[in-house]
């Protein structure tokens, strides 16, 4: 992939992140602040915890740190899977925002 793609892919993830907490505010009680510098979104949960969201440019990664851990994403076979597990971003997403919330959230893809 080139750094063209890998840039537009990975803002269209962020755009996804973003938009998909304002869902979940607007249709849950989880109240997620969301918080974006550049290429880094911060999710703010109501105790406080975080889960931060980067672009990793240079190697063409996304990387999602959260209390249960870090994870690093590359794109492949046209989902963003983690370089261990192959679990599928949204759903390492969903599962860490669902242990710092209390509560069952779901991000989905576009």
């Amino acid at each position: 992939m080139t750094d063209l793609e890998y840039l537009d892919r990975a803002e269209a993830l962020l755009r996804v992140v973003e938009a998909q907490c304002d869902h979940l505010n607007d249709s849950t009680d989880a109240d997620i602040d969301n918080q974006r510098v550049g290429g880094m979104i911060t999710l703010v949960f109501p105790d406080a915890s975080q889960i931060v969201v980067n672009l990793q440019k240079p190697l063409q990664e996304v990387w999602l740190a959260a209390r249960s851990g870090g994870y690093h994403f590359r794109f492949s076979e046209g989902a963003w899977r983690d370089t261990k597990s192959s679990e599928e971003f949204f759903a390492r997403l969903s599962q860490s925002a669902s242990e710092h919330a209390g509560m069952p959230l779901v991000f989905r893809p576009a």
